[in-house]
């Protein structure tokens, strides 16, 4: 299993918040540090300082960090046009020495791109194939050729396949709770298939689902690496439980339940290892108080040694 930082910066983090997290996750072992792609502030609460843009701040982070992956879970395919989101990356992965990975999605928060006045159409699917198909053909190119493409919304004309990335393959997440057109699009394109903030008898349902989908067309479903995103509130005692819940506007008792991950280590540990056992591959704990580096501490001190691997 593999161990990811999973953080929300719309909801109130500056690039050095989300720094310190990134370094902090390096330094105590976690395989990645992941953002969201979000420009809005969601719920009640200070929306201070403001957004940071994902890609932006990996590239910092890309040059701050070592060893620790970076990554988006997930970029909308309505923020950006394919091939420039294809050098974006490709830009990152070399400047980090090849430890960027790409998630892509379809967007859903319709009201931050009527804020931003970014286009919102009611489809999105045939978006997110269409961009899934432009990055991976363009990083697949050989350098001495050409891309082009001609689908329903976007059109290339002998791209260049310039920069190259400094990975053989970057890898591409796709991920969701959809039944069908989702686990299809990961069979085809992804390297890897994430179902995040549901049950675990959800999680093994979304499981079988893309493995079915690679059998259907031929690929080993064991080349496609399987990945759960889970919020996540850690402490060794009850009373700091309280206060880490009460920061990010919870109690641990709404927190509880058979979805996130809440507790001490033990705790911790038991869910985890239920986790592993459906097929999970690689584990995104999702912190929302980006000002609280102590539970980073926490988990990689008292948790990460313990968990399977």
């Amino acid at each position: 299993m593999e161990y990811c930082l999973f953080t929300e910066p719309q909801q109130g983090a500056t690039y050095d918040d989300q720094l310190a997290f990134a370094q902090a996750g390096e330094r105590l072992g976690f395989d990645a540090f992941f953002r969201s792609d979000h420009y809005l502030h969601m719920g009640a609460g200070d929306p201070l300082p403001g957004p940071t843009d994902a890609w932006t701040t990996l590239a910092g982070l890309a040059r701050e960090t070592s060893r620790i992956r970076l990554g988006t879970l997930v970029s909308s395919v309505t923020y950006r046009q394919p091939g420039i989101l294809a050098i974006q990356v490709a830009q990152v992965d070399a400047m980090s020495g090849g430890r960027v990975e790409l998630g892509l999605g379809t967007g859903w928060f319709e009201r931050e791109h009527r804020a931003y006045g970014i286009p919102f159409p009611a489809k999105r699917f045939d978006l997110l194939e269409e961009q899934l198909a432009i990055v991976a053909g363009l990083w697949r190119t050989p350098v001495e050729e050409t891309f082009s493409f001609s689908g329903r919304h976007y059109e290339l004309t002998d791209a260049p396949p310039l920069p190259r990335p400094v990975q053989e393959r970057i890898p591409l997440i796709v991920g969701g709770a959809g039944p069908r057109r989702t686990p299809e699009l990961a069979a085809r394109f992804a390297t890897e298939f994430n179902i995040g903030f549901r049950p675990e008898h959800e999680i093994a349902e979304r499981f079988a689902g893309v493995r079915a989908a690679c059998e259907r067309i031929g690929r080993d479903p064991g080349t496609l690496k399987l990945s759960v995103a889970l919020p996540t509130l850690a402490a060794a005692s009850a009373p700091e439980l309280d206060r880490r819940a009460a920061n990010i506007g919870r109690t641990v008792d709404q927190l509880r339940g058979d979805t996130d991950i809440v507790g001490s280590r033990d705790e911790i540990i038991a869910k985890v290892e239920r986790i592993a056992a459906l097929g999970a591959d690689r584990l995104y704990l999702q912190l929302m108080d980006l000002q609280d580096v102590d539970q980073v501490e926490y988990l990689g001190q008292d948790v990460l040694p313990h968990l399977p691997r």
